[in-house]
């Protein structure tokens, strides 16, 4: 979180919640919102994503206490997006560098004048920054890591786990990820070991980006590390067996929190994300939940009825019971023989009837369909297809 995005941003009206909120609000407002907008429920919608993060931001700070204390402390000295002087200031222009109140005391102002360092403890436990002189590194999120697995059409209706061979940054081994030689960087001289360093941006404020010098590190190696070129990282390779869940569909992107890069200097593990490919069965199809098969059946079934076996997908066939005159393409359900859903039931199979015309025809089977074409002689299928187009 930057600077300029905590001055900005408002994150009550972000989550849609008054400043008087209660934490059970937040929490109800919250939870709505990351339903309505989750990456899984808005599969390729970038705006979707993007709003899911700020979200996600906003209950991060207003949903802990310490931190929403702290953010309404800051705001509480800008208005919309600028300082508010108070009494006697004047009508006259008020330039300030927001480095004063994280670092301490302004150059030129006098001890007992100025805004002190108290107001560095207000901001520095929202972006993780102490107060005026720290020299203290801060630790680094691993990176988020992205894979593919491809899996049988059964594997992903039933679950299965899969081996996956990942490649990332992590801490380098031959420095112990300090980057030095000899394991003792310096504390980066130009952020003073806080990895980042203050860019005017016009109007007298001042807002935070990575120190150009150590990269944002906030350390420096005096011998730089033959591997890793002093940054502390090198390029890691590791298997995993992943737990792929049942009824996975084809293009999904599963997250698995904390299975990403390691951090660095005790910070978290990134995430990693799994895109699953699912390849096609000779038998049945799947929409959505359920899964489909096409049964072909014989004229005599459909016209007079009776009961069919059907197969499913690992288990025991289904019987079916085909009522007289079923049409061709009539489709039936069999309940429970389906995908499995995220609540852990079952979804149906689609069972898609299609009459079977015999190619070859024995001479009993063909005198008797000549049987019942005479007896059906007077009975003419199209006549109301002829009907009907004429009164179009």
């Amino acid at each position: 979180m930057s600077t300029k995005d905590f001055i900005e941003k408002d994150y009550y009206k972000v989550l849609g919640v008054p400043k008087d909120a209660t934490e059970a609000e937040i929490k109800k407002a919250y939870r709505k919102l990351a339903r309505e907008f989750h990456p899984d429920a808005n599969k390729g919608n970038a705006k979707a994503e993007e709003r899911f993060k700020e979200i996600s931001e906003a209950n991060d700070v207003l949903g802990d206490p310490k931190k929403r204390k702290e953010y309404d402390e800051a705001r509480a000295l800008f208005g919309n997006g600028g300082f508010r002087p108070g009494p006697g200031a004047g009508g006259g222009s008020f330039n300030f560098d927001l480095s004063d109140l994280f670092g301490g005391q302004a150059a030129g102002q006098s001890a007992g004048g100025g805004f002190g360092g108290g107001l560095g403890d207000v901001f520095g436990g929202l972006f993780n920054r102490g107060g005026a002189g720290t020299t203290r590194t801060q630790p680094r999120r691993g990176q988020d890591i992205e894979s593919e697995v491809t899996l049988s059409f059964t594997e992903a209706i039933e679950g299965a786990t899969v081996p996956l061979r990942m490649s990332s940054q992590a801490a380098c081994k031959a420095c112990s990820g300090t980057g030095d030689k000899n394991g003792t960087p310096r504390v980066c001289p130009t952020c003073v070991g806080t990895g980042q360093v203050a860019r005017g941006s016009g109007g007298g404020f001042s807002l935070t980006d990575p120190c150009p010098d150590c990269k944002g590190r906030g350390l420096i190696a005096e011998d730089p590390c033959d591997v890793c070129k002093g940054s502390g990282r090198a390029k890691s390779s590791r298997t995993m067996q992943v737990r792929i869940p049942a009824g996975v569909s084809d293009g999904q992107r599963i997250r698995l929190r904390g299975k990403g890069a390691p951090g660095e200097r005790g910070g978290p593990a990134g995430d990693l994300y799994v895109v699953v490919h699912v390849g096609t069965h000779p038998v049945f199809g799947r929409k959505g939940d359920n899964l489909t098969v096409t049964v072909p059946v014989t004229y005599p079934e459909a016209a007079l009825g009776g009961e069919i076996r059907v197969p499913t997908l690992g288990g025991p066939p289904v019987t079916l019971k085909l009522p007289p005159g079923t049409p061709n393409g009539r489709t039936m359900r069999a309940r429970g023989k389906g995908a499995v859903r995220k609540d852990g039931t079952r979804g149906d199979l689609l069972v898609t009837v299609e009459v079977s015309v015999p190619k070859d025809l024995s001479g009993k089977a063909r005198d008797a369909l000549e049987a019942y074409r005479e007896a059906t002689a007077g009975e003419d299928p199209r006549a109301e297809l002829f009907q009907a187009a004429k009164g179009a």
